[in-house]
């Protein structure tokens, strides 16, 4: 069954990279985001938030976990074919490689050209920061930890549950990242209600973060350090991040390209500093929007190079005990 998990996964990766997601079809990332909004209108009110946030994770799980599931062991239960076939729709639209690349290569395009005003705009669609008062360095820092962030979140860890539990693991995945991108903030009226998605989405992302954070280094040979040297900067900065998880690939990125990440962010007027990861070795210019692009691209074949591995490494264990 393992093998049928990443037969479904290698299809649904390269159909992300052929199309990505046709904006015009259906997406299950937009209904669980309606099922939320609808749970959180309904149950993020009174007291007990935190168990609220509890029972609308739960049930969000529920849902989602059960119809995956369902409609997955319908089309197997049709012929093992028609269940991959299933299982490749499912998981293609769990990830997000092609719309990663196409959100750097959108800001890129006019910060090259210097059009700063368009390279704003576009950077303030992929960004929570304020964008308009940013300089050419500053953009091109946003874009680079939007990359770099989400190559765990956006690709490598969907596709890594998808390994383990098929479909129904990548869906359920995205489901709790949904989630804590949409409750999963410090502020009064998420604090308490997003506390579980927040604290499960640091959970399931843990092991990809730091599996991905290893192949980024390993996949990317053209850096201004030697790999000892990036994985010292790893193992330096990557705790420094307020995320246990993101500043794992941010640390990567910023080793490898030899620049720093990281500073002063603003949000809605208010000042946050973010601390530094990286040495700046150069400055930061548009041209490494696309080396991050390369990054991400590298790293995620490898992942789904070394998840063959381990799958087909499984399967002889289980055939000889």
């Amino acid at each position: 069954m393992m093998i049928y998990h990443l037969l479904a996964a290698t299809i649904a990766f390269f159909i992300d990279r052929l199309v990505g997601d046709p904006p015009h079809l259906p997406h299950p990332v937009r209904w669980i985001g309606s099922l939320i909004h609808f749970l959180e209108q309904r149950l993020n009110k009174g007291t007990g938030r935190r168990n609220k946030g509890v029972w609308m994770l739960a049930i969000t799980l529920l849902i989602t976990g059960g119809v995956s599931f369902l409609f997955v062991f319908l089309f197997y239960r049709i012929h093992p074919a028609a269940g991959v076939a299933a299982e490749t729709l499912m998981i293609a639209s769990a990830i997000a490689c092609r719309s990663l690349k196409e959100a750097g290569v959108s800001v890129y395009e006019p910060l090259r050209s210097g059009d700063l005003p368009e390279a704003r705009i576009k950077l303030s669609y992929i960004v929570g920061r304020d964008t308009d008062q940013l300089d050419e360095g500053e953009i091109t820092r946003g874009t680079i930890e939007t990359v770099a962030e989400n190559t765990s979140d956006g690709v490598t860890a969907p596709l890594f549950w998808a390994f383990l539990a098929g479909a129904p693991g990548a869906i359920m995945y995205r489901a709790i990242n949904t989630c804590d991108s949409m409750v999963g903030y410090k502020n009064d009226r998420y604090e308490q209600f997003g506390w579980a998605s927040a604290r499960l989405d640091d959970v399931v992302n843990w092991l990809p973060a730091r599996l991905t954070s290893w192949l980024m280094v390993i996949s990317f040979p053209e850096t201004r350090y030697s790999k000892k040297q990036v994985w010292h900067i790893i193992r330096r900065d990557a705790k420094k991040h307020p995320s246990p998880n993101s500043g794992w690939c941010e640390a990567a990125v910023a080793g490898l390209l030899g620049i720093q990440l990281g500073g002063v962010n603003v949000y809605k007027g208010r000042v946050s500093h973010r601390a530094e990861m990286g040495d700046p070795l150069k400055q930061k210019t548009a041209e490494d929007i696309l080396l991050t692009n390369q990054i991400m691209e590298r790293s995620s074949f490898l992942f789904l190079l070394v998840m063959w591995i381990g799958g087909i490494c499984y399967e002889m264990a289980r055939t000889w005990f």
